[in-house]
């Protein structure tokens, strides 16, 4: 017999014990309240392992999510829509019996959806043959006209398909909806199993779960298959943008398969193909698999104010010379009314019924359907035919009068727009709720690819729970945890080796041709993380010597103040009616120095989450960590200001120290790492020469020159070398000797110039037969020689209250910086070209 539940452990007991409700329906328990046996193994080994390892466990899953980078945006959370991916360690176990008939109706049903969408953008046989009524198509605004007679190569449009799964009150899993547009989740389920299988690794091993990764093979397989070029194959994954709630998904699954992840401004219509702007100029994108909707791909024949597609897109599609994966218009596959005739359209294109059944529908488009429907509003849920963020589901049983008589006349007046269900309470499973195992409503989604003749299903999926027990609402917008989906195998799996797997093709020209977007972000990446540093940097050695044991007078002060106004970009405090420290606190306290280095900062953040698929584990972790210290930065700052105020700024430092250290000791040295090396370069060579102008111009008596100078060394981290080289007091000449000229001081000005002058020759140029310098090279010569003609004697001298001819030079040098920024950013990256109707077309929207 199966082991039985045990009973409720005592008070002082840290045994994990699953105690099941009978009044719910349980996956884990049959109808004696026996542990069935494909359950029986995964609790017992929880109830072993006690609540405490598990709280452990689950903690460690969280720091690994948050590590990844996994994340998912909440709309209707303004304040901090990203959110880390939420995950219960308590899988999600099917028994591999049950799969293998869960999988043969999956299967059949994306065969059948596969038809279906076929033969709405073909001949509409359903229509003709009055399977389907033509409202029950023309009602839903996912269907296209624009995209009839558009099909893919080869015997499958549809090439990724999503079934929503719940569990009948008969034991049978049955369909509640379907998505085809751009299913999500795929990646998702793809952390879930990571992060399991590294938490509990021998759980794992000995569970014999059935593994994703030939999944994936087949999807990047099927990809490369519907490609025009056959020889090189250019695949790229395009996203909405960081905004988008299942932005880590699109990064994630762009670098898994070894695709470029591209958005609409990284996208070009030109001669009848689809280009990628790329450094060395265009590159043929020959599939794209999108997660952007049908609607906004296209913003010429579709929605005419989409900022999220590109131009003329369909016009390349018609011509067959891009792929679209799922192809536009896959969208009218989630019309739910479909189901209220699924079972005679399967006997019309299969010849047979489906074997997975779909939830009971009624569609108000039909009178004797709407009648039902209004008179049972309170027995029901009702949908929104077309389904988006302001138009949700309806729970009758929770609608009020008022709610109610409202809903009726909506119905009637647009019948067509609303389908009605029976309320279904979801089956239960375990599930780790406030250090205990609680039952929680379930919903899984399933995934299938297309093959070569048929589809593959992701054995499991992405699981997702309710709050609480009985909850209607189970949505990741919601909240809802996730769970890894466990299939287990009833023998050990072999190693899957996917059949169709190629040779690796040549890769060479992808090492150029990242989208001018991505190392525009790497750019100015490296550009933020410098500008920050730096701020911290003087902020930091401001307290240091203000507070310090030796004092400083008051002109010093006044510099130094000076200096941070500089740096930080933020307006000067006078010091007439108040001591330099006063001041100091006073730019702090009311946050315009606050905001500077946080802006910087988010502004580096967005360029990280832009640029996500190309940055390593260790690197987002390190991202995190800026993040989370730059959340606690005016707490922890305010409450310091008293004591050691320096010491709040330390852990931003230290996360900035390890970023630049990663990137230079993990990036591969392609053209991404260049121009995030450039961006530090630039920005590095424009503060050092901001800090010198600010600190050492004035002319001001030998120990409050030497006190600056000392600021400034401290600053640039150079004042233990200074000792150690020149063992004298600090000087003019022997600072701007290590600060300037130095090739040897990675935070000398010389040493920029030299490295951005290495970067410049090795970037992509244009063929050209002529043999003069291109410009962005005559400036940065111009700054090199600049530096390398300069007399420090001559920069030293005064002249008057101040050093002219340095000053003259560090604003040169500043300048012939910001002109080469310039000058790299028209080179490389203003690549784009609006394109909008001139005559926005409304007619989508009705």
């Amino acid at each position: 017999m199966s082991p039985t539940v045990s009973p409720a452990p005592g008070p002082d007991s840290d045994e994990l014990i699953y105690r099941h409700n009978p009044a719910l329906q349980d996956e884990a328990v049959d109808a004696n309240g026996e542990l069935r046996p494909h359950w029986s193994y995964l609790l017992d080994s929880l109830k072993e392992l006690g609540s405490a390892s598990f709280d452990e466990r689950q903690t460690k899953a969280l720091r690994i999510l948050r590590d990844d980078g996994a994340t998912y945006n909440i709309y209707s959370d303004s304040s901090t829509p990203s959110h880390t991916w939420n995950m219960d360690l308590v899988p999600y176990v099917i028994g591999s019996d049950e799969w293998g008939r869960i999988e043969a109706g999956l299967l059949e049903r994306a065969e059948l959806f596969n038809l279906l969408l076929r033969d709405l953008y073909g001949n509409r046989d359903l229509i003709r043959s009055g399977v389907i009524p033509p409202d029950a198509l023309f009602c839903h605004r996912g269907f296209l006209r624009a995209c009839n007679g558009i099909h893919l190569p080869g015997d499958h449009d549809l090439i990724l398909h999503s079934v929503d799964l719940v569990r009948g009150a008969d034991g049978q899993m049955m369909a509640i909806g379907d998505r085809a547009q751009s299913p999500s989740g795929a990646g998702y389920s793809l952390e879930n199993r990571n992060v399991m299988s590294r938490v509990f690794p021998s759980l794992f091993r000995d569970s014999h779960v059935h593994r994703l990764a030939a999944f994936f093979q087949r999807l990047r397989s099927k990809l490369n298959s519907l490609s025009p070029n056959t020889s090189t194959p250019r695949v790229a994954v395009m996203t909405p943008g960081a905004h988008n709630e299942t932005y880590f998904e699109h990064a994630y699954l762009a670098n898994y398969l070894g695709f470029h992840l591209v958005q609409s401004d990284d996208l070009v219509v030109r001669n009848g193909f689809l280009w990628m702007k790329s450094l060395d100029g265009l590159s043929r994108v020959d599939v794209l698999l999108r997660r952007v909707d049908d609607w906004f791909c296209d913003p010429v024949e579709l929605r005419g104010d989409s900022r999220l597609g590109v131009a003329n897109l369909l016009e390349v599609v018609r011509a067959g010379n891009v792929v679209v994966a799922n192809p536009l218009g896959s969208g009218v596959l989630e019309n739910p009314v479909f189901l209220r005739f699924l079972p005679g359209i399967a006997k019309h294109l299969l010849g047979r019924e489906l074997r997975l059944p779909s939830v009971e529908t009624r569609w108000c488009g039909l009178d004797e359907d709407r009648a039902y429907v209004l008179d049972h509003l309170h027995e029901l849920v009702i949908k929104p035919v077309y389904r988006n963020l302001d138009n949700r589901s309806l729970y009758g049983p929770e609608l009020g009068q008022e709610e109610t008589r409202i809903l009726k006349a909506r119905i009637e007046a647009d019948p067509t727009q609303y389908v009605a269900q029976p309320v279904m309470e979801a089956s239960h499973v375990p599930s780790f709720v406030d250090g205990v195992l609680k039952p929680r409503p379930v919903i899984l989604r399933s995934f299938a690819v297309a093959t070569d003749t048929s589809y593959t299903v992701m054995p499991g999926g992405l699981t997702r729970i309710g709050h609480g027990e009985r909850s209607f609402m189970i949505s990741s917008q919601t909240g809802s945890k996730s769970k890894d989906t466990w299939v287990i195998a009833s023998e050990p799996e072999r190693l899957a080796h996917d059949e169709q797997l190629d040779e690796p093709v040549s890769r060479e020209a992808d090492l150029i041709s990242l989208p001018s977007r991505v190392v525009e972000n790497l750019f100015w990446m490296g550009r933020y993380a410098e500008r920050a540093e730096a701020a911290l940097r003087i902020l930091r050695t401001a307290f240091m010597m203000l507070n310090g044991e030796e004092r400083i007078s008051d002109i010093t002060q006044h510099q130094l103040l000076h200096a941070v106004s500089m740096i930080t970009a933020t307006p000067s405090r006078s010091t007439d009616d108040q001591t330099a420290e006063e001041a100091l606190r006073g730019i702090i306290e009311n946050g315009s120095v606050l905001r500077s280095i946080s802006g910087n900062l988010n502004a580096m953040l967005y360029c990280a989450d832009e640029t996500k698929e190309l940055l390593s584990s260790d690197t987002y972790r390190v991202i995190n960590d800026i993040r989370d210290a730059l959340n606690m930065l005016g707490i922890s700052f305010s409450g310091s200001l008293a004591s050691a105020p320096e010491e709040a700024l330390d852990p931003l430092v230290t996360a900035l120290m390890a970023l630049s250290g990663l990137t230079q000791e993990s990036m591969i040295r392609g053209f991404g790492w260049r121009f995030m090396d450039m961006g530090r370069r630039l920005e590095r060579g424009y503060q050092i020469a901001i800090a010198i102008d600010s600190l050492i111009v004035p002319v001001l008596s030998e120990s409050d020159q030497s006190k600056l100078c000392e600021a400034l060394l401290l600053s640039l981290e150079a004042l233990i070398s200074y000792r150690r080289r020149y063992r004298a007091r600090v000087g003019i000449q022997t600072s701007l000797d290590l600060v300037m000229m130095d090739p040897t001081n990675p935070r000398s000005l010389m040493y920029q110039v030299e490295q951005l002058r290495q970067h410049i020759r090795a970037l992509p140029k244009t063929p050209t037969q002529m043999h003069e310098l291109a410009a962005d090279e005559r400036r940065i010569l111009e700054c090199e020689t600049l530096l390398k003609l300069s007399s420090l004697a001559e920069l030293s001298k005064a002249d008057g209250f101040q050093r002219s001819h340095l000053d003259e030079q560090m604003k040169k040098i500043a300048s012939q910086l910001s002109g080469l920024s310039e000058m790299i950013t028209d080179k490389y990256f203003d690549h784009r070209e609006a394109s909008q109707q001139l005559v926005n077309s409304t007619w989508e929207s009705i």
